[in-house]
């Protein structure tokens, strides 16, 4: 590709909006443009990239048996009726009407409609297994569209979906997609961790994410520092456990009422007693599963003051109500006689869930039950009990790692990818079901697995920059190589060797710029660094004369001079083309 025919829109200044570093250099890279929020165009250099993942997307997916199709984007919503998702999935489903008064929506993701087909198309178990795939824009009316791409409300997702006759069959499948996976991650250049996590609105029995590591990421990725440990876990689900034979420790204080003016946070209550969050106590009231059609119980939840409720765990509880609500304060005041600030186990008469950590807890602080007031020196069993002990907290650095091996460690990671065991969640809804080998329905078992091609360039991007501009893989640059002639359009030896050199390379299948701009080489320099093109050429009459070139690897310190006859071997060697 010629530069002079190519759309090349860098920036100089940086966007002022522009929060993260992906968003700031796609912007300034020229491989991106806002339309409107959480609306971007792929400009022609970014649209390249976006095409390099997708193809190695295809290739790991085909090997892994995957067919690819194409559903629509526009959905029935009887569909997500007959599913229960219509109402259950909120404001992000984009919600319209036909001329006809009909309701549809503009998918975020395709189950309803691939179970529809599959229910349509398949009879029996003998043509199970099957995995499809497509590569597709999605839309999410994203409360707050942000990061560029990395949350923005249309994108580009490989969504794939598979059938099973049973689950032996579906974790066959799903194995092999997390091998796709890594595969597929492995080829992009990036470093990633395969996490255990929640399976949030899709649904289902198990599921992983993969995630690039990064500062700017989104979610906590929670890992064993032990070398030989695969454990990790989004933060969600990172399970907190105790250490073996660790006791709580019997009582060595009494009991005492304390008053604690104004004091209505566990900081502030700390603080005015001199004394570690650690050793404090706070009680959350939350509502219950409903016990009867009218009525939803409170039900305490109290963690060890230091320590931070994690939302996800516990609305899995049995007695906690899904999704998981905070009790309105004036319930509390009505209930239990008290303020949300001043809540404690003591005396309480609602079912009490103590993590784990606060179950160990002796000669604790927290609130009284009376507004302004605290007990000090409690004790579990002498002073008060709980109903129940579960895992209802965020682990933190230092924790015991679940797999038994070393200690936990926090890095942040920006989700590229997700595989769910759906199980029947949707066929048993929408009635998808196969005859057996004794001829009977069965309803089909599901996989989910997608991939979110447009947010994979942007983590890659924040992983890969420094202060010049975008560090690209080889695997995910626009083109490989930058070929940048001086004075090309006034020296014909340089134009001759020049256009010579760019033939070589497109025959050999190298992915090529050529910058034949009539612009000073500090700009053309500038631009290749921005836009993070991985190898460099630079072309000139000096250079000529002594019969060399300049080389320059994006990633190296400085440039180094190459024999002219022979530049065609040396590119190909540092692109593994041998």
């Amino acid at each position: 590709m010629r530069a002079s025919q190519f759309l090349i829109a860098t920036q100089k200044e940086t966007p002022a909006d522009a929060e993260v570093i992906s968003h700031q250099l796609m912007l300034r890279a020229g491989l991106i443009r806002r339309l409107a929020s959480g609306l971007y165009t792929w400009l022609p250099m970014g649209l390249r990239s976006i095409r390099k993942v997708e193809t190695i997307v295809r290739k790991e997916l085909e090997a892994a048996g995957a067919q690819e199709l194409l559903m629509p984007a526009v959905q029935p919503g009887e569909l997500w009726q007959e599913s229960g998702r219509w109402h259950q999935y909120g404001p992000e489903l984009l919600r319209l009407k036909d001329r006809h008064q009909r309701d549809f929506c503009i998918g975020p993701t395709h189950e309803e409609v691939i179970t529809d087909m599959m229910r349509k198309e398949v009879r029996s178990y003998k043509s199970l297994p099957m995995n499809f795939y497509q590569i597709q824009t999605k839309f999410r009316d994203e409360v707050r569209p942000r990061f560029g791409v990395m949350r923005s409300r249309e994108f580009i997702m490989k969504d794939a979906y598979s059938f099973h006759l049973d689950q032996e069959s579906l974790q066959h499948t799903y194995n092999k997609m997390h091998q796709a996976y890594t595969n597929i991650f492995t080829r992009l250049g990036l470093n990633f961790r395969a996490v255990r996590a929640d399976s949030g609105s899709i649904g289902g029995d198990a599921s992983q994410e993969f995630h690039v590591l990064a500062q700017s990421g989104e979610d906590d990725i929670a890992f064993s520092n032990s070398g030989q440990s695969s454990f990790a876990a989004n933060l969600e689900t990172a399970e907190a456990v105790l250490l073996p034979n660790v006791l709580r420790a019997a009582p060595g204080k009494s009991l005492e009422k304390v008053h604690t003016p104004d004091q209505k946070t566990i900081d502030s209550v700390c603080e005015f007693l001199g004394q570690a969050s650690s050793q404090s106590l706070k009680t959350l009231v939350v509502l219950g599963a409903t016990d009867d059609a009218e009525h939803q119980p409170l039900v305490a939840l109290v963690l060890r003051g230091d320590h931070s409720m994690n939302e996800i765990k516990a609305e899995k509880h049995a007695l906690i109500s899904t999704p998981l609500t905070m009790a309105p304060e004036q319930r509390i005041i009505d209930e239990l006689g008290t303020t949300s600030g001043s809540i404690g186990p003591v005396g309480l008469t609602i079912s009490i869930i103590a993590d784990r950590a606060a179950s160990l807890m002796s000669d604790f602080t927290a609130g009284a039950n009376q507004t302004g007031y605290h007990h000090t020196n409690l004790n579990w069993q002498r002073d008060c009990n709980y109903t129940q002990v579960a895992d209802l907290r965020d682990v933190v650095e230092g924790d015991p790692s679940p797999c038994g091996m070393g200690e936990i460690e926090i890095k942040r990671g920006i989700e590229v990818g997700h595989v769910f065991q759906l199980g029947d969640k949707y066929s048993r809804a929408m009635n998808a079901t196969v005859l057996n080998e004794n001829g009977k329905p069965s309803f089909m078992q599901m996989g989910c697995y997608g991939i979110g091609i447009t947010r994979v360039v942007a983590a890659c991007i924040e992983q890969n920059f420094d202060d010049k501009g975008i560090m690209w893989p080889l695997a995910l640059a626009p083109f490989e190589v930058a070929l940048i002639p001086l004075n090309y359009e006034k020296s014909e030896a340089v134009r001759e060797a020049t256009d010579k050199l760019y033939g070589a390379l497109k025959a050999t299948g190298i992915d090529v710029i050529m910058d034949d701009r009539p612009m000073r080489a500090g700009v053309k320099f500038a631009d290749a660094e921005l836009i993070g093109l991985p190898h460099r050429v630079v072309i000139g009459d000096r250079g000529l004369e002594s019969g060399t070139l300049e080389y320059r690897d994006r990633r190296a310190a400085a440039n180094e001079d190459i024999p002219l006859e022979g530049a065609l071997d040396f590119i190909k060697l540092k692109l593994g083309r041998f």
